[in-house]
């Protein structure tokens, strides 16, 4: 009797086992009620359901979430714009897509697959913290017919992308909670824009707060300090099929994610698996002169000067008194007309700068900057020019016939 009864709790907790599992068959259900999870391999991830209350009501979300950290960080959220509104929830594998049903079945968010899949499929959350759907027939994880790491919340976690697939339109853009209490969509949103060369910008709504300048083969040309992330491994990638920014991090116990705040500030936040404070690394806007068009056109600003905005040399301010009052707004003119190829005219070389901003800009990258700066020379709206990459001693060629805004010195 004794002997039994020892098997019988062995068995059992074997079976607790098995299910602190990291999958979600076709025949089984994640509720609010269990209080079940799905726990990733490595288990630094965590999904399933948590609440917040707003105004006094209760609302309720699926996600994904730090497992060990000291403060609940939540990584990923299903259902952010339409939450349940009680404690009845469930997350199943329905004619092969993942649904999330409320109270009365109804689906409130789903994987939206459409198309006829392979059968059965299981929704797996992976080592990373992405949570995909998948032919359960296959091993492979790289196959996935549906991920999360497709549709970003307000975090960027390494592996995953920021950007757009150019076969499909589908963008990637992370979305500021609404408040630090409310996950739903909120006014901030950092997004590439893939005209002229690639740039990320911080938007408030529609309009434009920062821009991280285009990436010149190595970093982000108005973010200096990227080049110092020792352990952060910055990757871009520029193909037919996408534009994205991605990262990995090559120490193991360093955790590292990218979060916009609900106040519009996007940081970069790490925690190591010794010591799970959270500790901010780096943050932008970082000053005033990475505020987007601080000085106007033809002006450069420059956080070591009162004002802190410059004419470019050979141009005036636009309208002195305006700029003596602080107003800098409408930027800097030419002192004097170009003569378009006739004796006089040059180029200024300004190193250590933000590069203006480059929707408008033409961009070469067949050509050095040698042909570069005799096609600007023919083009007498050229206005100036620069290498795209700078590795291996710099290529490519962009070259700007509008306005230059948004310039900044970096000068220590």
């Amino acid at each position: 009797y004794h002997h039994s009864c020892t098997l019988f709790f062995i068995l059992l907790l074997q079976f607790h086992h098995v299910f602190s599992t990291n999958t979600l068959s076709s025949n089984e259900t994640l509720t609010i009620s269990s209080n079940k999870t799905l726990v990733s391999p490595g288990d630094v991830f965590e999904l399933g359901f948590f609440k917040t209350t707003q105004d006094g009501h209760d609302r309720w979300y699926l996600g994904t979430w730090y497992k060990t950290t000291s403060e609940r960080t939540y990584v990923w959220i299903a259902n952010r714009d339409n939450p349940l509104h009680n404690s009845m929830g469930t997350l199943k594998v329905s004619h092969a897509n993942l649904v999330l049903l409320d109270q009365s079945d109804t689906p409130v968010w789903s994987s939206n697959l459409t198309g006829t899949a392979q059968l059965p499929v299981t929704a797996e959350l992976l080592s990373n913290g992405n949570f995909v759907l998948r032919d359960s027939k296959t091993n492979d994880l790289n196959q996935s017919m549906w991920q999360s790491f497709d549709f970003p919340v307000d975090t960027l976690l390494p592996e995953m992308k920021l950007g757009r697939n150019l076969k499909t339109g589908h963008d990637r853009v992370l979305t500021s909670w609404k408040s630090p209490t409310d996950p739903s969509s909120g006014d901030y949103s950092f997004k590439l824009e893939t005209q002229g060369l690639h740039e990320f910008y911080l938007l408030k709504n529609e309009f434009k707060v920062y821009r991280t300048g285009p990436w010149n083969g190595v970093r982000f040309n108005g973010i200096p300090k990227m080049q110092n992330w020792s352990y952060i491994v910055n990757n871009f990638i520029d193909t037919k099929e996408e534009v994205a920014y991605t990262f990995h991090v090559n120490n193991r116990n360093i955790h590292t994610r990218f979060r916009i705040s609900s106040s519009g500030v996007l940081q970069v936040i790490t925690w190591t698996s010794t010591v799970p404070q959270r500790n901010m690394f780096w943050s932008f806007p970082e000053d005033d002169c990475d505020m987007y068009q601080m000085c106007g056109p033809y002006a450069y600003c420059d956080m070591n000067t009162t004002p802190r905005c410059n004419c470019i040399k050979g141009f005036v301010h636009k309208n002195a008194s305006a700029w003596d009052l602080r107003d800098m707004s409408g930027g800097c003119v030419r002192s004097s007309k170009l003569s378009c190829g006739g004796e006089g005219d040059g180029f200024l070389r300004m190193s250590q700068m933000k590069l203006p901003e480059t929707s408008e800009a033409v961009v070469d990258e067949r050509i050095g900057l040698e042909e570069c700066k005799e096609k600007c020379v023919r083009d007498c709206n050229c206005t100036g020019f620069a290498n795209v990459d700078n590795r291996n001693g710099g290529s490519g060629c962009v070259i700007w016939t509008g306005e230059l805004v948004d310039m900044r010195n970096y000068v220590a």
